[in-house]
C-alpha cells in the first residue's frame, strides 16, 4: 500500500513540474473522420499524448504528441526556435512529423497509405 502511494505522490509530482493541466488549453481538438478507430493509449516515453489510429484497410498509426522536444526536435523556417509536434508513424515508410497546431495535415498523414 505505501509503495502506491509513493508512486501517486511521484506521479503527481512530475505532473506538476510538467505542466500536465495547463497543457490542456494547447492542445488542439481534433474532429477524427467516423471511419477510423481510436485507441488513446498512456503517454509512455515522456510523450504529452499518445493514441493509435486503425484505418479501415487495417493499418494501424502510432500518433504522438511532443510539447518539451522530449522525444525529438522539430524547428520550423520562421526561426522561433523549438516547437510542439505530433509524430506519426508509418508515413511513407518512415515518420512524418508537423506543427502540433497543423490538425489538417496531421490527419493526412495518418489517412496517408503509402
Amino acid at each position: 500500500m505505501n509503495n502506491d502511494l509513493d508512486l501517486t505522490m511521484e506521479r503527481h509530482k512530475v505532473e506538476a513540474e510538467q505542466g500536465w493541466r495547463e497543457e490542456m488549453d494547447i492542445i488542439p481538438w481534433i474532429k477524427f473522420p467516423a471511419h477510423w478507430e481510436v485507441q488513446v493509449i498512456p503517454p509512455f516515453g515522456n510523450a504529452s499524448v499518445r493514441f493509435r489510429v486503425k484505418l479501415p484497410s487495417g493499418r494501424i498509426k502510432s500518433v504522438y504528441l511532443d510539447t518539451r522536444s522530449a522525444l525529438g526536435l522539430y524547428l520550423t523556417d520562421s526561426g522561433d526556435g523549438l516547437q510542439p509536434y505530433w509524430e506519426v508513424y508509418p508515413v511513407q515508410g518512415d515518420t512524418g512529423r508537423c506543427h502540433k497546431d497543423d490538425v489538417d495535415e496531421l490527419l493526412k498523414m495518418i489517412e496517408d497509405e503509402s
